[in-house]
């Protein structure tokens, strides 16, 4: 598995991977058309160039796309962190490998050791995730914030702040 930064190569895959499973504890739905995934990842794509969001699509062992990590607020004090990976490709560690290579560029590139991550209480696999951080990053729980989106989801995120250990 390796991450790069993304390209609209990946456009066709992120649109149809990006479904109601993958987003059903994630504020965003997936998208109606193409056209509207192409305007939302060309801005990512035009921020990470202004320096100001890391965007990188997960690549499988295979070569084939798997899903993307991101930053966001990389002119913050804590920026947010995120992944998905696709359905056929979780429960690979993808998504745990891919978080990790993001924040050692954030450390390293950037200088940045906080970083902001939040997901839905009722997502096992995101909060498995946070915790293979325990090792590198001291994990405050923030506040539960209950919503309903837009689109009537009804959410349960619950908030933490990674801050890497001194070493």
């Amino acid at each position: 598995m390796r991450i790069e930064p993304f390209e609209m190569k990946y456009l066709d895959d992120y649109f149809g991977e990006f479904n109601e499973e993958i987003t059903k504890y994630q504020w965003p739905d997936p998208f109606e058309t193409i056209d509207d995934a192409k305007g939302l990842l060309k801005e990512f794509m035009d921020e990470m160039d202004a320096k100001e969001t890391l965007f990188y699509s997960v690549i499988s062992d295979e070569g084939d796309f798997a899903g993307s990590v991101e930053l966001h607020g990389l002119n913050s004090e804590c920026p947010e962190i995120g992944v998905w990976i696709t359905q056929k490709e979780q429960r690979k560690g993808y998504a745990y490998a891919s978080l990790k290579a993001l924040l050692d560029i954030a450390r390293s590139e950037y200088g940045k050791t906080r970083f902001f991550y939040e997901a839905d209480i009722r997502n096992e696999g995101s909060m498995m995730l946070l915790k293979k951080f325990e090792g590198e990053y001291d994990i405050t729980k923030m506040g539960l914030e209950e919503m309903v989106t837009d689109s009537g989801k009804e959410l349960k995120l619950q908030g933490y702040e990674l801050s890497r250990k001194k070493i």
